[in-house]
Formats: C-alpha cells, structure tokens, sequence
C-alpha cells in the first residue's frame, strides 16, 4: 500500500463452509461449518420457514500438515515466528425466521420495538396513538408510557431505552429509535445500525431469544420491509460475531433465535433471509482473513482458504494455484519482483465459479490484491502515521474478492461465471529483494522503473490484471487497499471508484447501495500520466502525492485488454476501522453486483 503516512451440502436451500482459519497443532478441531437451511413452516404462533446461521467445529482433530478431505477442508502449518496457534473462534449459532403472530402471544427473552421519529404521539388521556405501542403499554401497565417520559425518547435515530420486566412472556423490552419515516427506503443503515442495537443488548443481558417488530410496519412497502429485513439480519449476524481466536479467554454468544415479527412471510423473505446468511458468511471470513496476524496469515495459507472454498463447493467452484515457477512461466515479473524478498514464497490463486447446470451468458472476473504483510521494502515504512503495524489489512482486497467466492458458491447464481483471482505475496526486505531504481517486465511486456518500492499493490495487479484479461471475461473488477491518497480524499466509510466505462461504474454505484455500502466514483485524469512516465522504462510505479490515486489508477488501466469493461476500487478506507478491526467491506457490494448478471 502506498502513501500511506499519518462440508457436505445437506439442505434444500445451501451449506456453506466457514473456515476457521488455519489450526496449527494436532490437538485442534477441524474447520468450521456454516449451513443455512428452511424448515417447513412451524405451528407455534404461526412462524413460518426459518433459517439458521449455524456455525460449528468438527470435533475431529488432525495433524499439523495438509490434509484433503472429500467436502472438508484443509489446514496448513504456517509461520512459526511467535508460535501463535488460533484458538477455535466463537461463532455464532442464530435461528432467523419471520413470524406471523400478536407480539403478545410471543414468548423469549427481549422483545425490540423499532420507534419512528414522531411516532410516539399521545392522547390527552396519556395513551399512545400508534397502535402498536399503545397495545404494548397496556400490556405492560403503562411502563412504556412512563420510560419514553422519562429519558425523553423520541425516536431519533440512535436512541434507544431497554426495561426489564416481570410477569410477562419476555424479560425484557426495548425501544429503538429508526429517525424519520421518509427516510426508512432510501438507506439501510437505519435497519443494519437497529440489528447492531439487538446484538449488543442480547450480549449484555445474555439474551438467548429476540424478537423485533417495527411501530409503523403497515407503512412500509413490501419491497423496504424485505429490504429491511435482510438489513436487520446482517446487523444481528455480524453484531454478534467477534474474532477471538488470537484472546486467551472468550466468552461464547448466548443468542440463538431471531424473529421478524409483521416484516412479511413467503418463499421471497425466506430466500431473501438465507441469500443474507450466506452473505454474511462471506462477510465473517473476510474480517477473519483480514484480522489473522502476518505470522499466521503468509501467502501459502490464503491459499489454503481459497482451496477449502472450492473443496466445499466442488459442484460449482474449482481451484488453480500457481506457484513460483508456474508464475515464472507465465512472465509475471512485476508480481514476483514483490515476492522476491520474502522467505515465504507467493501463491496466484484462480478460483471459477461455474453454474451446475444452464447457459453461461456472463462472464466476469474480480482481482484483488493480496499482499499479506507490507513492510514497504526498502522505501520502508518508517515513523508516526506509517501504519506499518497494520499492514496485514494490506490484503484487504483478497478478502473481499475470497469472501464474495464463499457467497457465490452458496446461493449459487445461475448464467454468470466468475473468477475469483489474487497475486498473494509479502512485501519484505532482503538482499535479494527489488529494490528502487530496478525495472520490472510484466507479463504483457511492458516495462516498469520501480522508483518506490512501496508502491508495489499495483505492480502485483498488474500481472493478476493480464491473467483476468486473457480469460476473455466481460468485465473486470479489482479490489486494492492501494493508496493512502485514496484515504485522504474519501475517508474511512467511502471506497473510491475509478473505471472508464459509465456502464461498469452505474452497476458498481447501484449494487453497493442495495449492499448498504458506499462507493464514490472517481476521476481518471489522462493527462496525469505525464507524472508515470520514465527516461529509461515504458513507465515508473508511482507519479508522487499529487492526485496519487488517480495515478494509480491509471496505471493499472494499461495491464487491462481495452476492450473489456474495467473497475477498480481502492477500499484502503473503509477495509478497516480502529475499534472494530477488520470490516469485510466490498463483500456485500460484489455478490450484488454478481447476482445481477445472473440468468435468473
């Protein structure tokens, strides 16, 4: 990153297969398993099919070195530097299910209501005018009435008040703030941030059962409530999860069951909920891959993980896994010039993602960057701001384009196929390492002066973009946390999106707001190319701070084949925040824009 200062499938629905990253001793279980499945429709308080996020560990152990299993997964020994070995990780075990029943016949632990802004008005008398609400606070004696009095809740968004209670068919009742109405369609951060809300006050009043309903359902549309249900889905699956395989203590999350009271039923919720699980699922190892230390992440290990998607979906995914020499083969000097330096030797992954059965009438490719630890090289990171000790996230791109394959082998889109590649390799120092002032050839011939070795993602891609190109795809996406100008500009919750086609770049903006993320579309700048010329090479590796980003870009763009459409997205920002670690950003935009080139 440059600039930067300052399994088996037993259900009708899908299995997935959610790796617990790397087990490193003979005394450790197996990988994790994640299944999503309906069940038919139950009869207590008329709830409908439901799916589950289960996520467990095979209590069988096996030994440090590759195993393959027909349908399991492998584990590797990796870097010995520390002697760190992964716990199992904590994961979690929740029923999601919409239910069609009076919110008082409704019995468990914590019952959330999501409040309007607005909706709260009252009679003279004292009694709420909202249906919902004013059941609720007769049911409950009137508590309602008093709390929202009390703490002065309005429904803003960002509010909330929780009481217990006793003598009821739940403990405990929650009120949400949602903010205003109108608002409710255009953005799903209202239903993601009220799904956060449940987790973290299931976790604090060891909750094992919620449900949650909203004030004013019946003025939503059908189109906002599966919107919203999804929503709320993602935010109690992620809220809930917490990496903890690097802690020495941990502490197991207790909440099992999730329902979705007046948010709809049918077979479109319940799709729509387990197409979310398997979302998620992509979404949860890609913040693993991303928060696994260097020393136990090294290149041949994200390979494994890439090998493990494809073991676990072998009916739809395959997996090639190129070494050094095969690399060699194929020319790829600008790629294996960054691995030079590294005793852990680079690994290309290629996973395809082929449909059982049907036409293939798409085909994509999504490239992401893979450096696994960046030290700089001999342009070093050095002092405050350098972000060194974070360089692992350096592969934040990887993550994404893996954890978008996991989805992908999961809901199983029909019509597309998709490529899934990653130059994987460190960024190290040695005395045979590339160092400033050397000139690489990429596998497309063209020359490259490298005047900072710390400008060494976009010579990696460069190699990767060439092998997408000659797949004779239909559009190309790469992934990169590429450049700390990118992070400047846009901050820590928007990725810049740089493409020359206006077709690619509507798709990219439109599936990331039905993902809830935010892409910001940037400019390519042709005449900026003055800066990347060199007296001596067809080009040099970096133009300066000026417009950094966009030189980037740029360069990039002359290892894609001109005639395929062209993305890329630097996610250097939003891959990563302070307080919560590792993000999974890019993941729910790629499987959208993935499942709309689908056939069906």
């Amino acid at each position: 990153m440059s600039g930067l200062q300052g399994a088996v499938v037993r259900s009708s629905v899908a299995a997935l297969l959610l790796h617990r990253l790397l087990p490193l001793n003979n005394n450790v279980t197996g990988p994790c398993l994640v299944q999503a499945w309906k069940h038919g429709r139950r009869t207590r308080g008329g709830g409908g099919g439901h799916t589950w996020l289960q996520l467990r560990s095979p209590a069988a152990p096996f030994s440090s070195h590759v195993v393959i299993g027909r349908g399991v997964a492998r584990a590797v020994l990796a870097s010995e530097v520390g002697l760190t070995k992964p716990a199992d990780p904590v994961l979690p075990e929740i029923a999601v299910r919409p239910a069609d029943l009076e919110v008082d016949k409704w019995q468990g632990d914590i019952l959330v209501v999501g409040v309007f802004e607005g909706s709260l008005g009252k009679f003279e008398e004292g009694g709420f005018q909202n249906p919902v609400l004013k059941n609720l606070d007769k049911l409950f004696g009137g508590i309602l009435g008093e709390i929202t009095t009390e703490e002065d809740f309005t429904g803003k968004s960002g509010q909330s008040t929780f009481a217990r209670l006793a003598g009821y068919g739940f403990k405990r009742v929650g009120l949400v703030g949602l903010g205003k109405l109108e608002a409710a369609g255009s953005s799903l951060k209202v239903w993601k941030d009220l799904g956060e809300n449940i987790a973290t006050h299931s976790k604090t009043a060891q909750a094992h059962s919620v449900a949650t309903l909203i004030a004013q359902s019946e003025e939503l549309s059908e189109d906002v409530k599966l919107a919203a249900a999804s929503a709320i889905t993602t935010g109690v699956l992620l809220g809930s999860f917490e990496d903890v395989r690097f802690k020495s203590e941990s502490k197991k999350t207790t909440l099992k069951s999730l329902e979705l009271i007046g948010m709809g039923m049918g077979s479109n919720l319940e799709d729509r909920l387990a197409h979310t699980v398997q979302k998620c699922a992509g979404i949860i190892l890609a913040r693993q891959l991303v928060n696994a230390p260097p020393n136990v992440l090294i290149p041949s290990v994200l390979a494994d993980e890439a090998e493990n998607i494809a073991a676990a979906h072998g009916d739809v995914m395959s997996a090639k896994i190129l070494d050094k020499k095969d690399c060699e083969a194929l020319k790829m000097g600008a790629y294996l010039g960054v691995a030079a330096a590294s005793t852990n030797p680079p690994k290309f992954i290629h996973l395809c993602y082929t449909p059982a059965t049907g036409t293939v009438t798409s085909k994509l490719a999504i490239v992401g960057k893979g450096l696994t630890f960046d030290s700089g090289g001999y342009n070093l990171k050095t002092g405050p701001g350098s972000m060194i000790e974070l360089m692992k996230f350096d592969m934040g791109g990887a993550a994404a384009v893996l954890g978008a394959a996991k989805a992908i082998a999961a809901i199983k889109p029909p019509g597309v196929e998709v490529n899934f590649i990653v130059a994987a390799c460190e960024n190290m120092i040695s005395g045979g390492g590339m160092r400033p002032g050397d000139i690489l050839t990429a596998s497309n011939g063209k020359t490259i002066e490298v005047n900072n070795t710390d400008a060494e993602g976009r010579l990696t891609l460069a190699d990767a973009l060439v092998y997408a190109s000659e797949l004779k795809v239909d559009k190309i996406v790469d992934l990169a946390t590429l450049t700390g100008a990118c992070i400047i500009a846009l901050g820590n919750e928007i990725g810049g999106m740089f493409s020359p086609s206006d077709e690619l770049a509507e798709e990219l903006s439109a599936a990331s707001k039905r993902a809830g993320e935010k892409l910001w579309r940037m400019p390519m700048e042709e005449g900026y190319w003055d800066m990347m010329k060199s007296n001596v090479a067809d080009m040099v590796n970096t133009g300066g701070r000026p417009g950094g980003s966009i030189t980037a870009a740029l360069f990039l763009k002359r290892f894609v084949d001109e005639k395929l459409l062209w993305a890329h997205l630097d996610i250097a920002g939003p891959v990563w925040k302070d307080k919560l670690g590792a993000t999974g950003f890019a993941v729910p935009t790629l499987v959208e824009w993935v499942v709309k080139h689908s056939s069906s």
